[in-house]
């Protein structure tokens, strides 16, 4: 019976690090981070790396080369512990805030990469007085108005 209810827990704790990873998925960044954060959420918010790889699947070096993007939106920190040769990653900061730092960031970078590729279209159909080419150009200036507003709606996340 303990045997049953220690592997039903494994199959949550899974389920937890394909969550994350989906939700990682979703804001276009790989797996592999959500699996690490949801990894250090079991673990209570601390682990070393070698614990993170085995939980998650991945080895230690494809860990190592995703913490750098975590630690850089504040989402963990790297510690090493004095006598102790192992990397150890801690959780850091308020979770929320750091997923909202990387939407944002995701989100502003797309919108930009979007008005950029709109303008070279104009310049490119600038003077074109065909039907179609009319079509596209009022298309895109529906498309900037929209972008505008959600670049509003942006400034209040942020």
């Amino acid at each position: 019976m303990a045997k049953a209810k220690l592997s039903r827990l494994k199959e949550i704790e899974k389920d937890i690090y394909s969550l994350f990873a989906e939700v990682a998925s979703f804001l276009g960044y790989s797996e592999i981070h959500g699996r690490i954060v949801a990894a250090l959420l079991v673990k209570g918010g601390k682990a070393s790396l070698q614990e993170i790889a085995k939980e998650t699947g991945y080895s230690p070096s494809m860990i190592s080369l995703s913490l750098d993007f975590l630690e850089f939106f504040e989402i963990i920190k790297k510690v090493k512990r004095a006598g102790d040769r192992k990397l150890y990653i801690e959780l850091q900061g308020d979770l929320v805030e750091a997923l909202r730092k990387v939407f944002v960031s995701r989100l502003e970078r797309s919108l930009s990469n979007t008005l950029k590729k709109f303008e070279s279209y104009r310049r490119e159909l600038k003077g074109n007085k065909q039907e179609e080419a009319l079509k596209i150009l009022k298309a895109i200036e529906v498309l900037e108005e929209e972008i505008k507003r959600l670049k509003k709606f942006m400034a209040l996340i942020k």
